[in-house]
Order: C-alpha cells, then structure tokens, then sequence
C-alpha cells in the first residue's frame, strides 16, 4: 500500500451509450441503448437515462425493450469508440509512462512513476485535470477514482459516477471498506458471494472479523487469503503497462437456430475471414485455431486444432475451422458460432496448408472469451463498424452519407425503406429526418464523424447539410410513403429488429 493516492483508476461515463448522444443531438437527454438488436442480442452499454429504467450491461435486448420501449436501440460503431478510446488513452500517457488499459474505456495510471503526483493535493489536481482534457477532446466524462492501491482506485471510480473525482486517504481503507458488501472486493464472484452469505458474511467488516483462517477454510489457500488481504484494504498489484494478447476471437448470435449444414459451414468461413482481418490489424499470427458452438440446448461445444506454426493466412484459418465444425454435432440445431485464434505471435510460418492438415486437435470443456466489442449478429468492416449487407440493409445508428442531404445516421429501416437523420455532433439543434428506398443509389454508408467539431474543416466533404434554425421545424418521414413509421432499432416503430 502507498502511502500517498498516487494510482488513478479513469472510466468513462456509460461509454458507447455517451458517445452516441454525443454524435447524436436528436438522442442527447433520452435513452439510449447500444448492443445487439436481434431477440438475442444483449446490451453492451446503456446511458443513465435508460438506467433508470432498470436497463443495465449484459441484459437480454428483449428484457431491455420491455423496461424500456421508448429508448434508441443502436448497434455499436466500434470504429468511434476506438478514435475516442486512442484520444483518452494519449491523455493518460501524459501523466505517466505505466498506463493499464483494461478496455476501451477504462485504465490504471501510476501517477508517481510519472512524476504527476507524490501526495493528496497533487494527486487531486491531477485529476481534476484529466477530466477537464477529456471533456476538450472528446466531448465526453468520465470518473476518476485516486487511491493507494488499484482496488481502492477502482472503488472510488465507481462510487464518483458520473462526471466526478473521489479520492481515498490513505489510512482510511478498512473505514470505507467495512460497511460495503462483499462482492466490491476483486474475485468475490456471484458463487464466492453466496458461499459466503451462507456462512454468514455480507460486508467487508465481516470478511475482515471472521479472519484469515476461516476464509482459507471455506474457500481454499490462495483464494481465501486473497479475499483476506482486500478485506484489510491491503492490494499491491502494480500497474503493469503493456498486457499482451493472448487471443482473438469473434463469435455471432443468431436470430433463429440454424439447422442447415452448409449455411453453418458458410457462417463458420465468414467468422473465420473476421477473425483474421482483426488479427492482422493486430499484428500477430497464431497457431491454435478454436471453434466454438453454442447448440439449441445453451450447451457450449469448443474444439480447438493447433498447426505447426503461426499463420495469418485466412484460407489456413478456414479450412482448420471447418475441419473442427465436421467433429461437431449440430442436428438439433446452433444458435451461437465463433471463431478464434490463440497462441499468439508476431510472425508467420509459411505455407501451413500440409502442417494444418497434420495439425494436433483438442477437444476442450470451456468458451474461448470473445473481445469487448464483439456484437452479436451484426456484420462488421475491418474497422469493426457494420456495414449494409448485398441486399442493401441498414442498421439502426449507422453512419451513411447522402449525396444531395450529407452525413447523417440510420434511424431504422423496413418494407424496402430506410429512415436517416441528418446532423452532425456539432448541429444547434436534432437535424431533419428523411426516408429513402434501401437502394437508393445517393446514399451510402461513411465513416463516423469526430464528436468534438475540428478547428479547420476546410478537409471535410463540401456536400455537408446546410445548418439550419433551431426554430426551423424537424419533420418526419412523409406520411405517404411506404415505410413510413417502420423504424428498425428505435422504439415505437413497431418494425422488425435486422441483424
């Protein structure tokens, strides 16, 4: 433990959720979910607005819909939130060389290694700071918490939410600890919880009084003197700067089982072309190949086939990956597939198609874990952003351009049309609403704009919307043509939700 609050814990309010809004004039103040928006997505994030809905992360999107059918239902632009996640993460690495990322939106700083901050004053100031240079470039907030050690900095995050800075004193950990439940400490899961409530220990103090013998007792040697040492507030784990990949992977949820053998063999070619464009774009190769198969039943199937060397080459990824599915029965049906790559590294061996063919093969019990941004049923670009599919579909939130009307947003699409909302991050007031049919051939999709408004924007397009009045009237989609109403993704359109 440090004697002074020199580690900083920074996690960005409701991220994906904040940064929609933020590039969204028309959903700032309203609900605002982002996930996947077929019966089986799950939300990824959602704004505090429809929080108080009862709306929270990892929820089924359906669960989401009925607590809150008035929000807007968006799929995530990954491709954003990384821009934004690089612009924060450079930020942090003014304070200090030892930066921790643990996701797009959330990372350890060692305020001391950088010569930031040696004491409370300077620590405070520090992230006062932050917040202020976050806010200049993104537009967006985010919490901070200052401790002396990273559990207690990720606890003060948490209780600053949204928009605030809590510092711990050191010296006041078993104080602020004691009266908290159990499950605030790092590892104390929902089983370790309820094993613990069993024998009589819901808060911290409790965990404390009861000592490190009984806790070893009930949950083993290294796991009971662990969740010892947090209850006395005692966590020396350091920032650790740079975390290496051990695993990419990509996996899709479908709306209705597939029972059809070559439609799953084709799913399972796509995944794995997926997989390979974000392990290149992450500069390595790997040589285990995994299969992951979710049956009917919610049983989890994982296969996994490791090659003689390290490969990036899709073709060697998708004939592996389909020699794995051949292993798998899928008579009653999938709902779930993924593709991933583990055994990571920086080069390639080439010419892996004899090897894979001799490759060793494993049959494994648990999931391979799919990264942060993955969304369930959604087609993603390289960048990770969605894109319409042949048949010219949209999905709600996506970033298109128009030629006569500029860049603009997906509101939904249905019966052959798509409804777009025209405005940019920086627009007064919510931007004009215009229907198109799906082919249209002036619209199409773009990349996403900058949420806070660049100083010279003499390089964007010339085919910008002009801005209008805030007392200009924002009409909808003209009554008379078809489609009208059928908003795929926002609530109240009563249309179908599209992968």
């Amino acid at each position: 433990m440090r004697p002074a609050p020199t580690i900083l814990h920074l996690d960005m309010d409701a991220f994906f959720a904040a940064a929609e809004q933020a590039a969204k004039p028309s959903l700032r103040g309203k609900p605002v979910v982002v996930g996947g928006l077929g019966p089986r997505g799950v939300v990824a994030t959602a704004s505090y607005e429809a929080r108080r809905f009862g709306v929270h992360s990892a929820m089924p999107m359906a669960q989401a819909r009925r607590l809150c059918p008035n929000a807007a239902y968006l799929v995530p632009r990954f491709s954003l939130y990384r821009t934004v996640s690089d612009q924060v993460m450079e930020l942090l690495g003014g304070l200090s060389p030892l930066v921790e990322p643990l996701s797009l939106d959330e990372a350890f700083v060692d305020l001391e290694a950088g010569g930031t901050a040696d004491d409370s004053r300077s620590a405070r100031e520090a992230g006062e700071r932050l917040r202020r240079d976050i806010l200049t470039a993104t537009g967006l907030t985010g919490s901070v918490g200052l401790a002396g050690s990273k559990m207690l900095a990720k606890i003060a995050s948490e209780q600053a939410k949204p928009d605030g800075l809590v510092l711990i004193e050191p010296g006041t950990e078993r104080e602020l600890l004691g009266p908290m439940p159990v499950r605030t400490l790092p590892g104390v899961g929902p089983a370790t919880g309820e094993h613990l409530r069993r024998a009589g220990m819901t808060t911290v103090a409790e965990l404390a009084e009861a000592g490190e013998d009984e806790l070893v007792r009930l949950l083993g040697r290294a796991h009971g003197g662990a969740i010892f040492r947090m209850a006395m507030g005692h966590d020396d784990r350091p920032v650790v700067a740079e975390r290496d990949a051990k695993s990419v992977s990509v996996e899709d949820t479908f709306d209705v089982d597939l029972h059809d053998r070559v439609r799953i063999r084709t799913e399972v070619e796509r995944l794995a072309d997926r997989c390979v464009r974000r392990l290149r774009a992450s500069g390595h190769s790997g040589r285990t190949i995994v299969l992951k198969v979710r049956r009917f039943d919610f049983s989890t199937l994982t296969r996994s086939e490791t090659l003689r060397g390290p490969t990036d080459d899709p073709a060697v990824v998708r004939e592996a990956a389909a020699r794995l599915l051949e292993a798998v029965d899928t008579t009653g049906g999938v709902r779930l597939l993924g593709v991933g790559v583990s055994g990571l590294a920086d080069y390639t061996q080439e010419d892996l198609f004899a090897q894979a063919a001799a490759g060793e093969r494993h049959d494994e019990d648990e999931e391979f874990a799919p990264p942060r941004e993955s969304s369930p049923g959604v087609e993603q670009l390289p960048g990770g952003d969605v894109r319409p599919a042949a048949d010219r579909r949209w999905t709600a939130g996506q970033d298109v351009r128009h030629a006569a009307y500029g860049p603009g947003w997906v509101q939904g699409s249905g019966l052959g049309r798509v409804t777009v909302r025209f405005e940019e991050p920086w627009s007064a007031a919510p931007g004009r609403v215009r229907t198109f049919a799906v082919d249209d051939p002036g619209l199409e999709p773009s990349e996403p704009l900058p949420l806070v408004r660049p100083p010279d924007q003499s390089s964007w397009p010339a085919s910008r919307p002009k801005s209008r009045s805030p007392a200009d009237p924002v009409p909808g989609p003209p009554a008379s043509s078809p489609g009208a109403g059928e908003v795929v993704g926002l609530a109240g359109g009563g249309g179908r939700s599209r992968p």
